[in-house]
């Protein structure tokens, strides 16, 4: 099986304000997207199993214009807290390139 960061053209975490945590995956094109797509390997179930947070608090935006998917989650601690480790979140991308895609046909 292929990585994600094999089929992605981007991945990256950012805040999204500073109580949510965004992540992009983009492709370099529909067909890679559309395969990832429908892999169902980014799902609520995966990424709660993976991010360690409620599958409720999961939000996940597929997004074809920009063969992108978007996925936004709660911060476990609020941007800027004394506890927080990441000010900006554009470190917390690491755990989705492992994610195992299936070969492309």
């Amino acid at each position: 099986m292929a990585k994600l960061r094999d089929v992605a053209k981007l991945i990256r975490s950012k805040n999204a304000g500073a109580f949510q945590l965004t992540y992009d995956i983009m492709f370099p094109d529909r067909r890679s997207y559309d395969h990832v797509v429908a892999s169902g390997v980014i799902s609520q179930q995966s990424m709660s199993e993976l991010l360690h947070v409620a599958q409720s608090d999961i939000q996940i935006f597929n997004y074809e214009p920009a063969n992108a998917i978007k996925i936004s989650i709660p911060r476990l601690v609020s941007a800027g807290d004394p506890a927080d480790t990441d000010l900006f979140g554009c470190q917390q991308f690491g755990p989705l390139v492992d994610i195992e895609v299936p070969p492309l046909a």
